[in-house]
């Protein structure tokens, strides 16, 4: 079957064979997984060439022949990053199990086998391989797409919110969200939407690059975010993030990253829990008169580094706050005598607004403000700005 997972388990074990079928006989007879041997690494290489539908590899590490750290090394040659491998060896031999993720490795189980463990790290490895095959997917179908300006720019706008006002049945909270691209087509995103009637996802991002390349990453990036998040996804932050991370520096040879700042509010108390990956420091306007300037916390922008552990933190809006989220397009803005905006004359503006102003004319003011500030100099960077007022 087409969602069938192949499995190559290698080990020199004569029964391991009968245990794997055994333990997984369910999983085998409902076609979720399918298991093919080999007892070394010699024929594991012939395995793999003779089922080009292998993903995932369980291979022990003390093997004859071809030991499981030289097939590692063998396997890494072949550049293929849809296979996923988790080593097998001994408790007490952490040496070679550190070489082995060293060299590539996934992850890895130890011996004696705890067949528990071993089926909870098969069902992990499957979710980050599917992951991954999902964002080869969506990068595939998004370089087929032909690379002309106009076209690019029709998909970038399509994938951004644009109904305002977004929720127009609600009474607890407004928003709007506006980008301004510096070229047809670049790299900023937002967006937003209801994970359920209680909590409200929004966030703004700012990939590295810009231009068609940078609006195709921005598109792969915001798809990820709206498939892990919108599902009722928002217990725990930082493990959809960190896949998303993963997944975004798979294959990333064109070194592009993206900040981003992703919030969750609970529409019934206020809190707001969020992830800061790098991006700039967001303007709170506390009851419409005094505006905080968010406290940075450490963050690391998506893509760099595959294994960085994000964190998860919380501050609390209460009833007439806003939250206003920006790229850095806001602040590094230049004008013909090339000197820098900063965000100051931003905060000056919130701090001057009518009591309760809408968002979408918040935003209108913040971007009248910077472009009359920018007048005939070129726009070098986008502008972003998501602005949510919370009423309670």
């Amino acid at each position: 079957m087409e969602n069938t997972v192949s499995i190559l388990c290698v080990d020199d074990e004569q029964d391991m064979e009968m245990l794997i079928s055994q333990k997984f006989r369910k999983s085998i007879r409902d076609k979720e997984y399918s298991f093919i041997f080999a007892q070394n690494g010699i024929q594991a290489l012939e395995q793999l060439d003779n089922n080009p539908n292998i993903s995932l590899i369980l291979s022990d590490i003390n093997m004859p022949e071809m030991d499981g750290l030289t097939f590692l090394s063998k396997l890494k040659d072949r550049k293929n990053a849809e296979i996923k491998t988790v080593m097998v060896s001994a408790y007490g031999d952490m040496e070679n199990i550190r070489t082995a993720m060293n060299r590539g490795a996934f992850d890895f189980i130890t011996k004696p086998i705890n067949f528990e463990d071993m089926e909870i790290t098969i069902a992990k490895t499957v979710e980050e391989i599917n992951q991954y095959k999902k964002f080869q997917k969506d990068r595939d179908n998004l370089v087929s797409i032909q690379k002309d300006l106009s076209i690019a720019y029709d998909i970038q706008q399509s994938m951004l919110p644009k109904n305002f006002p977004a929720f127009p049945g609600r009474t607890d909270f407004d928003l709007h969200g506006v980008l301004q691209p510096a070229k047809t087509v670049g790299g900023d995103l937002f967006d937003y939407f209801l994970i359920d009637e209680d909590h409200l996802f929004f966030m703004v991002g700012d990939v590295s690059d810009k231009g068609i390349s940078a609006a195709l990453f921005m598109a792969i990036t915001k798809s990820l975010f709206n498939s892990n998040f919108s599902n009722g996804n928002y217990s725990d932050m930082v493990e959809e993030i960190s896949k998303i991370n993963r997944a975004l520096s798979q294959n990333n040879d064109s070194m592009m990253f993206v900040t981003v700042f992703v919030c969750i509010l609970n529409l019934k108390t206020g809190e707001v829990n969020y992830v800061d990956g790098g991006h700039e420091c967001p303007l709170i306007l506390r009851g419409g008169k005094k505006v905080e300037v968010f406290k940075k916390k450490n963050g690391f922008p998506i893509c760099i580094d595959p294994n960085f552990q994000y964190k998860q933190y919380q501050f609390n809006l209460q009833p007439g706050d806003s939250i206003v989220l920006y790229t850095d397009g806001l602040e590094d803005a230049q004008n013909v005598a090339g000197e820098r905006r900063t965000i100051q004359p931003s905060i000056d503006i919130l701090e001057s607004l009518e009591p309760n102003m809408e968002p979408v004319h918040i935003n209108a003011l913040l971007l009248k403000e910077v472009n009359n500030y920018i007048g005939t100099a070129n726009q070098f960077d986008d502008i972003t700005i998501l602005t949510v007022n919370y009423y309670g």
